[in-house]
């Protein structure tokens, strides 16, 4: 059975950092592709990050470009996402998602606040 399960969301003030993480099970993390999105209220979802399951690929929404980063750890079959030099704009749910059979997290709460 596949599951994502995200954590490491929290409040954080303007500048500073948090790694979020997305326990996968039921597949190995590096063999698909995988996301992470995120939804303001108020707002829709969107892209923040891609990883590809062919060489670990990456891109970025232009938002994050340059501040976050997405990566996979195959021994703790997990998913990652360094978000660094927060901004209050940062302020959503994040979900970790794998677009293969449309499966998604149940989501983590940031907030970018002073």
């Amino acid at each position: 059975q596949v599951q994502l399960v995200e954590s490491g969301g929290g409040l954080v003030q303007p500048g500073g950092s948090l790694r979020l993480s997305c326990r996968v099970s039921g597949f190995t993390v590096t063999t698909y592709s995988m996301s992470w999105y995120r939804q303001a209220p108020g707002k829709e979802r969107e892209l923040v990050a891609f990883e590809a399951s062919y060489g670990r690929t990456t891109n970025y929404a232009p938002f994050v470009k340059g501040r976050f980063t997405i990566s996979s750890d195959v021994a703790e079959n997990t998913l990652y996402l360094q978000m660094n030099n927060l901004k209050p704009e940062d302020t959503a749910i994040y979900y970790c998602c794998r677009p293969t059979g449309n499966f998604w997290g149940q989501g983590t709460q940031v907030t970018v606040s002073s």
